[in-house]
């Protein structure tokens, strides 16, 4: 009996610890946290010896938070060549919570500039160089706990020479043309806590690890699914098998669930890396688009014993996409590119790239507003910051790796995969991304197949084209291509222009008319040569680039089997880089350095609101309405219209004269103190759109406006506020001419940074400069202490003006914060969805070439219709055999033909064309950015015969050379200036107009 009883108790008390066990084991593990590391760190520019060390004495160093430039005082002050280089250091003292202990910490830096050595508590903890890229160290062995405080410190060398370690070997992108060297720690930084069991972080550099991957396919457009697929590279670091379920969950903006599945179940052992997965069909979906910035919370969750060991929240969206015909295609619909080639730093003055997030979606979203869909950023891959911003206003992007002006070998090109490398794996659950570019201007096809192959191991879902500027031949691996300057079409793969305008223009001038009268083009010589293009006022910059657009949307989709997938202008904003006209900085932005929207923006606001063709008619009168009295002038409206009438003070000036697609010129109008306006019709007579600006009062006041922000103005030491002023009339009327000298002054916790204008050092961090065209603006750094902040500004004989500011609390606990840099911010989804109609309709019929014959060189008469810019048709030079003669698919009337011959910008040919013996044409052709469309008397036939009726000739327009000397592209290598009797045909397209078309039906 007491046997069986001592049994009876060991029982009892071996199930209690049975059940103790598998409670405390079913206990769910430590949930990860990431916390901003921006906060209170503290700069020193220069070479402190001993500065890595704890103890070191940091006191006299200059409190900052970042994200922080430690010479960002010269943005827009001085020259990118003359940007300050050499060390600096930064230093954080930091504490984690004790309940941190045995968890896995991470570091993550999304870039630093040039090259960082690491220390932490005084031990190197490692290194970077490549001045582009985010990278993480593990720190999980070195950091103290508790009480116990932590000093991490960073040597940062922003050399412009500055060579890795490993190789001696340059980076390509260290460039002073294009990479303006903004030193330090100028991006932001996270302290990442997570379980044993653990989702990695998508940083290769250092950690060599990829973190999660989000796609969809199977997409039903229009009813609004897809499958949706998650995978996530997890690790072990316990020293057990660890037996973990992988389950994903999706929310919608308004934390709403909208689907929940779970996915493999696998055993990880001790020290193992796996790759789990799932997936499963999702209905009701918003699909990311252009302006309609939807995005989903998809949660990928580790689950241990049915608990949750590990959660990983990633901000993505999802979109469809295709590359074909020479067109792109985002949900189902053909999108013509239109938007921007922008200097990665997308800087502003005083502060360099280091922007807080709001100012980013501020820049951005003015991108959007302008109607532009698309950014390239150029040279380097962006900053995180700007590609999730992209993400939220609904910016596609060209997410570049790391480039110069040329294909590399070597060291070199090695460095540019692994930049590659690093930013797909780091950027690819970025829906706004749609294109990776692998150079800034052509590689090798072995190379081509190099980055292609990097894109499949690490995105090989994302519906992302991989390309590089130029890659024209469509026998390359490129899934997409096109130059600078001139225009390319392609049946195949779209191509693209990577830089249609680089002309340079300050928006303190408006034009001729207005003070402070500066002449159009008038500037200094660079590099000895005229650069009058780089010297425009704003009235004959946004009439150039209307006209430059033009080129490229008259062969859009639609227009035949060949077409253009369009083209970004350079660049968006005022940018500290290289530079042809009078200024220190580079002046072809659509909005100057702080955003203030010049009147390209306009021009191209109206011409670019549609996916392909205008969908919405839109009006803009170029300039103001306030000159002296006696002024004539020629004044320009753009507009969607078919016809444009101009009033002045209600008096009919008559029709505008049409040209360029969008471009209505009214000649010699004379100025009357009043209003102009301008009225778009239909080719019927239909009212599409109205536009009118006025004569403002003589100038009595200033006013004060915080540019509007979509969340509080934050005391963390970082945040800024836009703020706007103007000179106004005594109705509140903008005085668009007004050039008043503005001084400032400044009370309360906030640090000046300025502004900008054209004058001594252009104004930077100064508190009096003047409004230019009547307005300027200026940026006030928030303290690390709340309150209120009073900003005043006087001007002689103008009423003065105020602002009250008020910074909010903002939480920092032993240098760690939890409010993300990020937060708040919303996603403007205004544009709508993807519309379910059409973004075009066919204007004509291409009729196919099936063979050639010529007076010469018959044998390759097949390379001027073989889809291949890169090749042509020339004839031996004699007058006698300039003539090509082609056989078409089918019996067709042609009424247009399309043809890029060489020298496009520079000859003009006088041709002869007939169709089966009939003349259609005799003529001259004009000089283009690329393709000249004939206009023929409609002829029936099979044959069609393209023959030169006289000596070409050379013409001024559209000529000139680079600034570096380089000669512009004019169509192939060869050049033909001085060749009299020679043809060559780098392209030509047969064309059948609809009516004709219906004929032969």
């Amino acid at each position: 009996m007491l046997y069986q009883k001592r049994v009876k108790t060991s029982l009892i008390f071996l199930c209690c610890l049975l059940a103790i066990t598998g409670a405390l084991q079913a206990q769910p593990q430590p949930q990860r946290v990431k916390y901003n590391f921006n906060p209170g760190w503290r700069v020193f520019a220069g070479d402190a010896t001993g500065a890595e060390t704890p103890g070191f004495d940091d006191a006299g160093w200059k409190p900052v938070t970042l994200p922080y430039a430690w010479n960002e005082d010269e943005a827009f002050h001085k020259d990118i060549a003359q940007l300050p280089t050499g060390i600096a250091w930064y230093r954080k003292h930091f504490k984690l919570p004790a309940k941190a202990a045995g968890q896995k910490i991470f570091l993550e830096f999304e870039g630093i500039r040039q090259a960082g050595d690491f220390y932490l508590n005084g031990k190197h903890i490692g290194l970077h160089e490549n001045g582009i890229m985010a990278f993480g160290f593990d720190i999980s062995s070195d950091v103290n706990f508790g009480d116990k405080e932590n000093v991490l410190a960073a040597r940062i060398d922003n050399d412009w020479n500055y060579r890795e370690k490993k190789t001696n070997t340059k980076f390509q992108w260290e460039d002073k043309n294009f990479n303006a060297n903004y030193g330090g720690i100028s991006k932001n930084v996270y302290l990442h806590v997570v379980p044993q069991v653990y989702q990695t972080l998508p940083l290769y550099s250092n950690l060599g690890t990829t973190g999660v991957y989000i796609w969809a396919d199977q997409y039903n457009i229009k009813a609004g699914a897809a499958t949706v697929h998650a995978s996530s590279e997890i690790k072990n670091e316990t020293s057990q098998p660890q037996v973990v379920t992988y389950k994903v969950s999706i929310t919608d903006p308004a934390d709403k669930p909208v689907a929940s599945f779970t996915g493999d179940k696998t055993t990880v052992q001790p020290g193992e890396t796996k790759i789990l997965e799932a997936s499963s069909a999702v209905k009701g979906l918003h699909f990311w688009s252009w302006g309609y910035g939807y995005l989903y919370n998809v949660e990928t969750q580790l689950l241990i014993n049915n608990l949750p060991a590990d959660r990983v929240l990633t901000k993505t969206g999802f979109r469809k996409t295709a590359f074909k015909d020479g067109m792109i295609y985002l949900n189902d619909r053909v999108i013509m590119v239109h938007g921007y080639a922008q200097r990665t730093s997308n800087e502003w003055p005083a502060i360099g790239l280091s922007v807080p997030a709001w100012l980013s979606d501020y820049s951005n979203g003015l991108m959007v507003e302008s109607n532009g869909n698309l950014v390239r950023w150029m040279h380097i891959t962006p900053w995180k910051q700007d590609i999730e911003s992209c993400d939220r206003v609904g910016l596609m992007q060209s997410m570049q790796a790391g480039d110069a002006e040329a294909d590399v070998t070597g060291e070199r090109w090695e460095q540019r995969k692994a930049v590659m490398r690093d930013a797909i794996i780091y950027n690819r659950n970025n829906p706004s991304i749609l294109f990776y570019e692998s150079g800034n201007k052509g590689i090798s096809e072995p190379h081509m197949l190099d980055m292609k192959a990097i894109r499949d191991q690490y995105d090989p879902h994302g519906g992302r084209a991989i390309g590089s500027r130029e890659m024209l031949n469509n026998k390359t691996v490129a899934e997409y291509g096109g130059e600078m300057l001139y225009t390319n079409k392609s049946a195949t793969k779209p191509l693209w222009a990577m830089e249609y305008s680089r002309d340079e223009g300050s928006r303190k001038y408006w034009d001729d008319y207005t003070p402070p009268y500066h002449k159009d083009g008038d500037g200094p010589l660079y590099n000895n040569q005229p650069a009058a293009e780089y010297n425009r006022n704003m009235e004959s910059h946004a009439v150039e680039n209307v006209k430059r657009w033009f080129e490229f949307w008259n062969e859009r989709p639609g227009t035949g089997k060949r077409v253009s997938a369009g083209g970004v202008n350079i660049v968006w904003s005022e940018t500290n880089t290289h530079h042809r006209g009078a200024e220190n900085y580079r002046r072809s932005g659509e909005v100057d350095g702080l955003r203030i929207k010049k009147q390209n923006f306009y021009a191209n606001q109206v011409m670019w609101d549609g996916w392909v063709n205008p969908e919405k008619h839109h009006i803009h009168i170029i300039g103001h309405w306030n000159y002296k009295a006696g002024t004539r002038k020629d004044i320009y409206v753009v507009s969607t219209a078919d016809k444009v009438e101009l009033k002045v003070n209600g008096a009919s000036k008559g029709w505008g004269q049409k040209s360029d697609g969008f471009l209505f010129t009214f000649k010699s109008i004379a100025y009357q103190q009043g209003s102009i306006s301008a009225v778009g019709y239909d080719a019927q007579g239909k009212q599409l759109a109205a536009t009118q600006i006025n004569t403002t009062g003589t100038p009595v006041a200033l006013r004060l406006t915080q540019v509007k922000r979509p969340t509080d103005f934050i005391a963390d030491g970082h945040d800024l506020a836009l703020v706007e002023v103007e000179v106004v009339d005594a109705k509140g009327n903008r005085c668009d001419t007004a050039l008043n000298m503005i001084s400032y002054t400044l009370q309360g916790p906030a640090e000046w940074r300025g502004g900008m204008a054209i004058g001594p050092d252009n104004y930077i961090l100064s508190k009096n400069f003047p409004v230019e065209g009547g307005v300027n603006r200026f940026l006030i750094r928030s303290a690390t202490t709340p309150g209120m902040i009073t900003v005043k500004a006087t001007a002689e004989g103008l009423k003065e003006a105020s602002l009250t500011l008020t910074t909010k609390p903002f939480a920092v606990t032993n240098g760690l914060a939890t409010i993300l840099p990020s937060a708040g911010l919303p996603s403007p989804l205004q544009r709508g969805s993807t519309p379910a109609t059409p973004s075009y309709v066919a204007t004509r019929i291409p009729v196919t070439i099936v063979g050639a014959t010529a007076g010469a060189h018959a044998d390759s008469a097949f390379r001027s219709y073989d889809d291949n810019e890169t090749t042509d048709w020339v004839n031996d030079g004699t007058a006698s055999t300039a003539w090509v003669e082609y056989e078409l698919e089918r019996e067709a009337t042609i009424n247009q033909i399309t043809i890029k011959l060489n020298n496009f910008r520079s000859r003009t040919y006088p041709l002869v064309i007939t169709v089966d013996g009939k003349e259609a044409f005799r003529g001259v052709t004009k000089t283009t950015l690329g393709y000249y469309t004939v206009a023929c008397t409609p002829q029936r036939g099979k044959k069609v015969r393209i023959q030169l009726a006289g000596n070409a000739a050379a013409q001024n327009g559209n000529t000139g050379v680079e600034v570096s000397g380089k000669k512009l592209d004019d169509g192939v290598a060869r050049d033909d200036a001085k060749a009299k009797g020679t043809l060559s045909i780098i392209e030509v397209e047969m064309y059948e107009g609809l009516k004709e078309a219906g004929k032969k039906q």
